[in-house]
């Protein structure tokens, strides 16, 4: 089988038989999205660097994963890996919410609570990510067996890297989902390094989409810069999950361009011409060719779509960097639904002794 692609390099269709058929304003929605990820990252990284917010995760190559947010249904839970704001995004987070999470501020809807760039929203279905890897498998494939159980149609896609498939809830999570047929879609980021470990030394079978068959199910290779593939790829799983044949495997084969997080440096073990080859795929500059050669945008409309948002994004930082963090007493909430008396005695001992040092 080979590797899917619809949308080349030019932004040009391969195959006008795989062309979706989607509305002007879906895919000018998806490439705006496209862009805030892009520019949410070149932001984030900088304010790392000052010294503003505390951490970073580069997303940079990888926001082609937008087009499974065209294919999913509203209601279908996603379960994010580190690199899938864009989804968070073309589902209607508040941009606002991003960024003061970023800040770790009152306004953060984390609560300061989580590393910044692993966020979550029940409200759209895009559950918190986990830092340790693969966890968010089982998790996904719980869930998917939860719709199924109920009846209620829904679908779970989980996001992972070439990393996670060497974990033992990769294992776990492909198993159970096979064996209970739930509707589940595992997506595997194959963004060819696993921080400083590169896919040749990860699994002797460099094809991850093939580990699919020891499950019984699909396995479907994409080229993972390509958001047309992943539209169609996951448009065809969600069938399947959704008729009651079982789960699906795509291998996104991608590229991490940046460092893994802003306490990496990838210099130190790959080279740059391996990047440059990688930048020329990118994932952004391909759709907007195509949007250019259909006719739906110009040069200038997209240049507007960048000089709007980077004036709306300096607006919400500015202002998120002017907020206090949340009060210390939020530490001991959300756990239960009414506070134990043990915990009860932690906090008030915590908090006067926070004041004497006031």
């Amino acid at each position: 089988m080979s590797r899917l692609q619809i949308l080349n390099e030019n932004g040009d269709i391969l195959d006008k038989n795989l062309e979706p058929d989607l509305s002007k304003e879906t895919l000018i929605k998806a490439l705006k999205v496209m862009i805030q990820v892009r520019m949410l990252n070149d932001k984030g990284i900088r304010l790392q660097r000052q010294g503003r917010v505390g951490f970073h995760i580069f997303t940079v190559g990888q926001e082609a994963h937008v087009g499974t947010a065209i294919a999913l249904e509203e209601d279908d839970w996603v379960y994010p890996a580190y690199r899938e704001h864009g989804i968070a995004l073309y589902r209607g987070i508040e941009v606002a919410d991003i960024v003061n999470h970023l800040f770790a501020n009152e306004r953060d809807p984390q609560k300061g609570r989580r590393l910044p760039g692993l966020f979550g929203d029940p409200k759209i279905k895009f559950v918190n990510p986990s830092a340790p890897i693969g966890t968010q498998i089982v998790q996904a494939a719980g869930t998917a067996y939860a719709s199924k159980y109920r009846g209620d149609g829904g679908v779970t896609t989980v996001f992972f890297g070439d990393g996670a498939t060497s974990s033992n809830d990769f294992h776990n999570g492909m198993n159970f989902g096979a064996v209970t047929k739930s509707p589940a879609i595992f997506i595997c980021m194959n963004n060819q390094w696993a921080i400083s470990v590169p896919l040749s030394k990860q699994t002797a079978q460099t094809e991850i989409y093939k580990k699919a068959v020891a499950y019984g199910m699909p396995g479907v290779q994409i080229d993972g810069n390509d958001i047309f593939a992943f539209y169609h790829a996951v448009k065809e799983a969600t069938e399947r999950a959704r008729n009651g044949e079982g789960p699906t495997l795509i291998e996104a084969v991608t590229y991490r361009v940046g460092p893994h997080t802003s306490s990496d440096d990838p210099t130190r073990y790959r080279t740059d011409d391996e990047v440059k080859k990688w930048r020329v795929k990118d994932p952004i500059e391909r759709f907007q060719k195509y949007l250019i050669n259909k006719g739906y945008l110009s040069k200038k409309d997209i240049d507007a779509m960048y000089n709007e948002f980077e004036e709306q994004l300096n607006d919400l930082v500015d202002e998120a960097d002017k907020l206090p963090k949340p009060e210390l007493s939020t530490m001991f909430d959300d756990v239960f639904k009414e506070i134990p008396p043990f915990l009860q005695e932690q906090k008030e001992e915590l908090l006067s002794f926070a004041e004497e040092e006031m």
